[in-house]
């Protein structure tokens, strides 16, 4: 998930899309289809500390060691990581070297390979030679999580072919065609089930996808929705049964939900809270098992280094 400036006017364009996204019909909750990706805790993972970035220094083997014991203690079975960098790999290690009870989805960082004149910081304007590097980039990217996903057969519970790569406001647009190549790469090169990750109101659109990965993964995020907390549950119990009216032979999983626990932005201020997390998540952590639905939560620790415009709001559970 990656926040911004102008979150009104992200509420609103999100409001009114899933407006139009849901769509009636029979939930597959409870259906009997096989599921690629069995019921287990889970959350999303981010080693970083201070002075700590993706392509300067990474957190130490102990450092990880600590993180993942911290989340086994606290029962969680799957932590979900966005990249195939040494970080990635460092733990991935730690857990085959520890014989943790831990597995990760793992996914690539895709960089836009289309330009978006809706993104919300500002119009694209990368050049057609900055595009191109970018897809070569994105390839390097795939071919690094099918040898790690080879390498790590039993540490890797399942793949992402991409992140909020069909949402225009986020920035990293990715060609459906380009996603469902890609898809077909990894079935074909790995045993893992594949997924992709999207923001809960565009699966209607994203059929070509859908039909070939065997995991939809959804974002929901009520807080930015301008959705109280006393309602926060229902929007995301909505969110879920939406994509399975859509998609009723299809495992639906949350690959992203969470609740902030304060933030830069007065307009709403009053909904981040601790107190507000905690209920959220706990509403939320009772459904999932209950159902055996699989949800990621964002986020375990900060991401200390994002821009701090990116990081006005914190959902973390760990500080």
């Amino acid at each position: 998930m990656i926040f911004f400036p102008g979150k009104c006017m992200l509420r609103y364009i999100i409001t009114i899309t899933k407006k139009l996204y849901i769509s009636k019909g029979e939930s597959n909750v409870g259906k009997t289809f096989e599921k690629k990706l069995p019921y287990k805790k889970a959350i999303c993972y981010s080693g970083y500390r201070e002075g700590q970035c993706p392509t300067g220094e990474i957190p130490s083997k102990e450092q990880i060691s600590e993180d993942l014991h911290l989340l086994v203690a606290d029962g969680y079975g799957y932590i979900r990581m966005y990249e195939t960098n040494a970080h990635a790999v460092t733990a991935l290690q730690v857990i085959r070297e520890e014989k943790l009870p831990l597995q990760c989805m793992i996914g690539i960082d895709s960089l836009p390979e289309i330009n978006s004149a809706e993104c919300i910081t500002g119009p694209q304007t990368f050049s057609d030679e900055e595009l191109a590097a970018h897809a070569a980039g994105n390839d390097a990217q795939l071919d690094r999580l099918i040898a790690l996903a080879n390498e790590y057969t039993d540490e890797i519970v399942a793949v992402s072919v991409g992140n909020e790569n069909r949402f225009p406001f986020v920035g990293h647009l990715v060609s459906e065609e380009r996603l469902v190549a890609h898809t077909k790469k990894l079935h074909a090169a790995v045993k893992q089930p594949v997924a992709f990750c999207e923001v809960d109101i565009d699966w209607k659109n994203l059929e070509a996808i859908a039909n070939e990965v065997d995991v939809i993964g959804i974002h929901t995020y009520p807080y930015h929705m301008d959705v109280a907390i006393e309602d926060a549950f229902a929007e995301t119990k909505e969110s879920f049964e939406s994509a399975c009216a859509i998609y009723p032979d299809k495992q639906i999983c949350f690959t992203e939900l969470g609740w902030a626990t304060r933030t830069a932005h007065d307009d709403h201020a009053d909904y981040a809270s601790v107190a507000n997390q905690k209920r959220y998540l706990e509403e939320v952590a009772d459904y999932l098992k209950s159902e055996e639905i699989v949800g990621f939560v964002f986020e375990a620790f900060d991401e200390l280094w994002k821009d701090p415009s990116s990081r006005s709001f914190y959902f973390v559970l760990y500080s």
